[in-house]
């Protein structure tokens, strides 16, 4: 499914984007479980962290975990062709899923999502870490396109986890302050997407996405965080730890079972 270019890319840069890779059965699928989160109570008003609560008439929602009670969200992230396209980027022989977020930035959303790195919020520690972004709409600077600091997951350097629309940092989390970024930096990766394509970053990859400053057109993604051989149990400070993740054993790691199931090889 890959070329020996596109994980060169990957493994040089800490992002590829991959082109028309999802079928459109799976995008229709998992859609109605993305409207319905962002409608009910399966996502959490990122806006209203803000200064000013939101300056914009849309919202940006966004929630995680979705794969452990939803069928539609489960099958995208264990069965689709994403846990393949994972081992054969991160190199590994075996591939974990870590979660799954929904992110849903309204016509009129105000908010940026801040440059940040994923590793920071996750229990975990390792090299083999890969989030996939894959839109439900077309995506472009206008409507919140995602921004790649090219080589940055080899600066051999971790960002304190932040509140993801502003630079405060999550209480009791350690880490240096991220840097400020200039999105017309050349290093800056910022791309159009369809739906079909997706974007593949490393967990430490500097990263973040503009507002949605289009007045009628969404932005909804689905983003899954996998794992690879490398991949251990390590337990952040101030970052919360779900029910299901206290069951994990420091330093250990990670096993297939109902905490982090192993979608690849299929089992």
């Amino acid at each position: 499914m890959l070329s020996d270019k596109e994980i060169e890319t990957y493994r040089r840069d800490g992002v590829v984007i991959l082109r028309g890779v999802v079928p459109p059965e799976w995008l229709d699928r998992v859609a109605p479980s993305v409207d319905a989160a962002f409608e009910g109570d399966g996502t959490a008003d990122l806006s209203s962290l803000a200064v000013g609560g939101g300056g914009g008439k849309g919202r940006f929602r966004a929630g995680t975990d979705h794969w452990r009670d939803d069928p539609a969200a489960e099958a995208f992230a264990t069965r689709s062709p994403l846990p393949a396209i994972a081992a054969a980027l991160m190199g590994s022989e075996k591939v974990w899923l870590w979660e799954d977020s929904f992110l849903i930035k309204a016509p009129g959303t105000a908010e940026e999502t801040r440059f940040h790195q994923d590793l920071p919020y996750f229990h975990l520690s390792g090299t083999q870490l890969a989030t996939f972004w894959v839109p439900l709409d077309p995506v472009s600077a206008d409507t919140g396109s995602l921004r790649f600091v090219k080589g940055s997951h080899l600066w051999d350097r971790e960002f304190a986890p932040t509140m993801f629309v502003t630079d405060d940092r999550i209480a009791g989390a350690g880490g240096e302050e991220a840097p400020q970024v200039d999105p017309d930096d050349p290093a800056v990766l910022c791309v159009d997407m369809e739906p079909g394509d997706l974007s593949v970053h490393d967990a430490r990859t500097l990263h973040g996405a503009g507002p949605n400053t289009s007045a009628d057109r969404w932005r909804r993604a689905v983003s899954v965080r996998y794992c690879g051989d490398d991949v251990r149990v390590g337990f952040r400070p101030g970052i919360p730890t779900s029910e299901h993740q206290a069951q994990l054993v420091e330093g250990e790691p990670l096993r297939d079972g109902p905490v982090t199931p192993q979608v690849w090889p299929r089992t």
